[in-house]
C-alpha cells in the first residue's frame, strides 16, 4: 500500500490528471457500449446472468445470456424469455409454456422453469395468471456458459467486488504509457 502512495507522490500533477482522464474515458466508453447494445437489441437489459438452477439443463447458474426484445417479433411457446414481475427487482429466465392470442393481436402467456415442477403463477404478482408483452425484458438469443459466475461471486462477496474494483482503478491510474 505504501508503494502505491509513493507512486502517486512521484507522479507530477499533469501525469495524474492524464491517468484520471484515462480512467474516466474507460468508464464512459463502457457506458456508451452498454447504451448502444440497448438500442441495437431493443432490450433494457441486453445481457443477463442466470442466477438459479431453474432452467437446467438448458441454462446453468452463471450462464451469460444475450437478449433481444423486438416488439414486432411474436412470442411463441417454447421460447426462453426474461421477464420482470411487479414487486420483484430481479428478472426471471423461464420458458414460455402456453400462449393465449386474442383477435386483436394481444398475447398473454404462461412461463415455467424447465427444472421446476409447477408453472410460474406462484411467482407472478398476486392475482396475475398470465404475463403480457410489457413484462418481457428480452428473449434469449445466445449464451456463454458460466461467464456470469464472476457477477454472482461479486454479489455474494461484496468485499471481493470492492477489492477488485480498487485494484483495477489503481492499475489504470498508475499505469504509465511506455
Amino acid at each position: 500500500a505504501m508503494d502505491l502512495f509513493g507512486d502517486l507522490r512521484r507522479m507530477n500533477k499533469r501525469q495524474l490528471y492524464y491517468q484520471v482522464l484515462n480512467f474516466a474515458m474507460i468508464v464512459s466508453s463502457a457506458l456508451m457500449i452498454w447504451k448502444g447494445l440497448i438500442v441495437i437489441t431493443g432490450s433494457e437489459s441486453p445481457i443477463v446472468v442466470v442466477l438459479s438452477g431453474s432452467m437446467e439443463p438448458a441454462f446453468h447458474r452463471g450462464d451469460l445470456l444475450f437478449l433481444t426484445n423486438f416488439h414486432d417479433d411474436p412470442i411463441r411457446a417454447g421460447e426462453i424469455v426474461v421477464f420482470k414481475v411487479e414487486g420483484r427487482d430481479i428478472p426471471i429466465v423461464h420458458r414460455v409454456m402456453k400462449i393465449h392470442e386474442k383477435e386483436n393481436g394481444n398475447i398473454k402467456f404462461l412461463t415455467k422453469g424447465d427444472n421446476n415442477e409447477v408453472d410460474d403463477r406462484g411467482l407472478y404478482k398476486e392475482g396475475q395468471n398470465w404475463l403480457e408483452k410489457k413484462d418481457v425484458v428480452g428473449r434469449a438469443r445466445g449464451f456463454l456458459p458460466y461467464v456470469g459466475m464472476v457477477t454472482i461471486i461479486m454479489n455474494d462477496y461484496p468485499k471481493f467486488k470492492y477489492a477488485l474494483l480498487a485494484v483495477m482503478g489503481a492499475y489504470v491510474l498508475l499505469k504509465r504509457e511506455s
